[in-house]
């Protein structure tokens, strides 16, 4: 996996690059996991890499019980296939929620690469693609 910013931004520019770019980062992590939580409702996912599906993006959502409430739903699973390539188109064209984050800066930050400019902050990012499937959410504390 790249070591910073300006690498990764390098990768996205060719199809082999990030290819060999995630492929590596996927060695070294068996799965990309996070989770969003607040007192009503939580999101988990993992995005793991098969050899033969390509991305496998697993996200849990449920709704908590407050007040003691008897009637909270199950939780909802849901699973999604991409391939590397893309999940890197997605990363060029798409734009998440926050609109100052792309899909590649919300990569970034999950995979841990330094940013250049933002060593020590809290990233929150919401990503909802026009499929129902896919939601990315991440907090992580960078440092």
């Amino acid at each position: 996996m790249t070591e910073n910013n300006r690498e990764w931004k390098e990768a996205l520019k060719s199809k082999e690059a990030f290819n060999d770019d995630i492929s590596n980062y996927f060695k070294e992590h068996k799965e990309l996991t996070g989770s969003y939580d607040i007192p009503s409702y939580y999101e988990h996912y993992t995005v793991r890499l098969d050899s033969h599906d390509g991305l496998v993006i697993t996200l849990v959502t449920g709704v908590q019980s407050t007040g003691g409430e008897s009637n909270v739903p199950l939780p909802f699973k849901q699973k999604e296939v991409m391939s590397i390539e893309d999940f890197r188109q997605l990363i060029l064209h798409k734009k998440f929620a926050d609109t100052t984050q792309s899909l590649a800066d919300v990569f970034q930050t999950v995979a841990g690469i330094p940013s250049s400019d933002d060593q020590s902050t809290t990233n929150s990012v919401n990503l909802v693609q026009s499929s129902p499937i896919w939601i990315f959410t991440q907090r992580k504390q960078i440092g």
